[in-house]
């Protein structure tokens, strides 16, 4: 999702300072263990590889705002290798139809799938990936969320050596019959990723910040072609939007809120949890403050030096007390927390960028 968002994004921050903070601050993120597959995978839309079969499914996705279960069901599996990180999307729809042919061309116009990728999760500097039901591909790289002003989102970026398929259990853009839906293969190179041409970026045991959307839209028929329905006056019907990991809001890019994947390297089918290093937790709190920065500046048009001054009284994790260090600059802010539990320093600035030292 993106340029449905420019209007909105204009008084994201401060709506989501003002009206959000508390329920954007209850938002547990989910989690999925992606194991190393040692087979050769062919990307065909078929998923007949073993390492498939042997994978688990992500439990079903839900509304972005994480309260209404959607109308037909999604689900992923993840896999990975020294070379590619592998997605299979389970899209179950009664109908399923496509019109966008031509790559970087606004794809959620169709119903789609969608994969947002944050590998350092530092919230800025992230990828995002559509396809719908024709594997029509647009492929961004976004340098900031929207929120922020002077946002960079390079359209013509390509996410080199790019591999999908589609499978349609059902027919293509035919009206009169009902499908099951189409199951979507997808290789992403981890050099397509990198920051720099020696760049190690192969995610050995360690996690990604990562989420994925469905874009569905009611639709009319004209002469037996699909199109997105329009009301009584002409304007298109809202999509729905169901996601993996929900936001709490009609936004797909608050990477603070993504989900996690873990790259592990046991074997495929093991019975392997990934539990929330404590220090995110610690993040999170961070995010809380820099929302509740982004509204306190709306009202009084300087940032807040203290707690007291965002109505806080004090912050927690685990129990554990957090004592944030607020500097103010003349170009914006940090604020700075030392964890209590592995003494790292996590800070993060005026724009959301997040930093471990």
């Amino acid at each position: 999702m993106n340029f449905r968002f420019t209007f909105f994004n204009i008084i994201l921050g401060f709506v989501v300072g003002l009206s959000h903070a508390q329920h954007l601050s209850h938002i547990i993120p989910q989690t999925y263990v992606a194991h190393k597959t040692s087979e050769t995978m062919v990307i065909d839309g078929l998923a007949n590889e073993e390492s498939w079969s042997k994978a688990r499914w992500t439990q079903d996705f839900i509304d972005i705002e994480g309260d209404v279960i959607p109308t037909y069901k999604t689900n992923v599996k993840m896999l990975w290798d020294d070379t590619h990180f592998y997605i299979l999307a389970n899209i179950k729809e009664p109908h399923v139809w496509g019109t966008l042919k031509q790559r970087d061309t606004v794809i959620f116009y169709n119903n789609d799938f969608e994969v947002f990728i944050d590998p350092d999760g530092d919230t800025h500097n992230y990828y995002e990936l559509e396809i719908n039901a024709l594997n029509t591909v647009w492929d961004l790289f976004i340098g900031k969320p929207y929120r922020e002003p002077n946002n960079i989102v390079l359209n013509d970026w390509t996410l080199t050596a790019l591999k999908s398929a589609i499978s349609i259990d059902g027919t293509l853009n035919k009206s009169n019959d009902i499908d099951q839906g189409w199951l979507l293969e997808i290789a992403i190179p981890f050099k397509a990723l990198r920051t720099g041409r020696r760049h190690n970026n192969v995610p050995y045991n360690t996690y990604w910040r990562v989420n994925f959307s469905r874009v569905n839209w009611d639709f009319d028929l004209k002469n037996g072609s699909y199109s997105r329905k329009k009301d009584n006056f002409g304007k298109f019907l809202p999509e729905y939007n169901w996601v993996w990991s929900p936001t709490g809001v009609i936004n797909m890019h608050l990477p603070e809120l993504w989900g996690y994947v873990f790259f592990s390297t046991q074997e495929i089918g093991a019975n392997e949890t990934f539990e929330i290093p404590i220090d995110e937790k610690i993040k999170w709190k961070l995010y809380d403050l820099y929302r509740a920065q982004k509204g306190y500046y709306h009202k009084h048009h300087k940032w807040a030096n203290s707690l007291q001054e965002l109505n806080l009284s004090s912050i927690k994790v685990n129990n554990r007390p957090l004592n944030p260090v607020f500097e103010i600059h003349s170009y914006g802010y940090t604020i700075s927390i030392r964890s209590p539990f592995t003494e790292d320093l996590l800070i993060i600035d005026e724009e959301g960028k997040f930093k471990k030292r």
